[in-house]
């Protein structure tokens, strides 16, 4: 990464900047819409009346942010093009040998994937850590863009990236936890703000929270409110956990099927979620209703998803408590809210493993 001291800012400005640097090597990813979800998004959820005497019956108009059509099928390929545009302008980089000793990073799947490709494109070696419980899939595709991938156990990922990093000079790239990463994640909500007219809020999904503060300093000022979505098992909550109890989670261990979403939320990513406010609310939602989510967007809308990207529309269709603020807040107008779906790598074994 370019070292901390040469980081632009986070704010909106530098997310805009962040944007104008990646253009070209991105997707600017389409936005679609659902008459159908729509209503099932605005009609009251079918739950035990005793237990729910008054059934949410808010009025929203969906938007979905097609980040599963990104370069290498998520939304990571951003904040790694980002990074490294970023270290490529740190000075003395390019002078010290840096192009020739290349880059390194630790992930399970989409940031390996991520990072290989944007340092393929950019001539430099890329060597990637990934546990040995990484799907076989991802693993593949990451080799196939030219990577040295390294297995390691589930927990030394980061300490093998770090000694990889002494031994070649290759300099670290974090998956979440960096300004660089964080402000080229946030184009997504930068381009949001462009292509849907009056919108009022994001889901966007959290795990290390770079996508989720992101696209809340993109939205700073604009008056659309950035809402933070995740899955409850075995507290994989942690950062709704945090968000309500005021003190940032640091260990998970979950079984989830929105594998994607199991990490804790970084230092960078908490200061823009929590102690500067940019995100109005947490919310988690069960296996079940990420199912649903997942099935109603391959069977209606015909887009293929990874589990992680279904729980945002999850928390539009299912959550009472989300609902309800909705109802109250939006009244009769309603509120248009956009989806962030943000990637879409499994394969056809897995994907069908999520619903057996």
């Amino acid at each position: 990464m370019a070292h901390i001291s040469t980081c632009p800012p986070l704010v909106r400005g530098s997310v805009i900047q962040a944007h104008t640097l990646i253009r070209p090597y991105i997707h600017r990813t389409p936005v679609l819409t659902s008459r159908t979800l729509d209503q099932l998004a605005s009609t009251p959820q079918e739950l035990p009346l005793l237990t729910n005497p008054q059934r949410a019956s808010p009025v929203i108009r969906l938007f979905f942010k097609c980040e599963n059509q990104q370069v290498i099928g998520a939304f990571k390929a951003r904040g790694a093009f980002h990074a490294i545009e970023r270290l490529k302008q740190e000075p003395g980089w390019q002078e010290n040998g840096g192009k020739e000793n290349g880059v390194v990073a630790f992930s399970a799947g989409n940031h390996a994937q991520a990072i290989a490709i944007a340092g393929r494109d950019n001539g430099m070696p890329v060597h990637i850590v990934m546990p040995n419980t990484s799907r076989a899939s991802k693993v593949a595709s990451t080799k196939s863009y030219g990577a040295n991938v390294v297995l390691s156990g589930p927990t030394d990922r980061e300490v093998i990236a770090n000694q990889i990093a002494a031994e070649t000079g290759a300099r670290v790239i974090p998956p979440y936890d960096h300004p660089d990463v964080i402000l080229g994640q946030g184009t997504v909500g930068l381009e949001l703000q462009e292509q849907v007219e009056d919108l009022d809020a994001i889901i966007s999904p959290c795990s290390g929270g770079g996508l989720l503060s992101g696209v809340a300093i993109s939205c700073e000022g604009t008056g659309v409110k950035v809402f933070g979505a995740e899955p409850e098992l075995d507290g994989a909550d942690d950062g709704r956990r945090g968000f309500l109890s005021g003190k940032c989670v640091t260990h998970v261990k979950t079984s989830t099927i929105a594998d994607g979403l199991i990490g804790v939320v970084g230092y960078y990513p908490w200061s823009v979620i929590y102690e500067r406010g940019l995100v109005s609310g947490m919310f988690a939602v069960p296996e079940e209703n990420i199912r649903d989510a997942m099935r109603l967007l391959v069977e209606r809308m015909k887009i293929w998803v990874e589990p992680s990207a279904a729980v945002p529309l999850a928390v539009a269709l299912y959550n009472e408590e989300f609902r309800k603020m909705v109802q109250e807040e939006a009244g009769v107008k309603g509120w248009s809210i956009c989806i962030v779906l943000s990637g879409g790598n499994i394969d056809i074994g897995s994907f069908s493993k999520v619903f057996h």
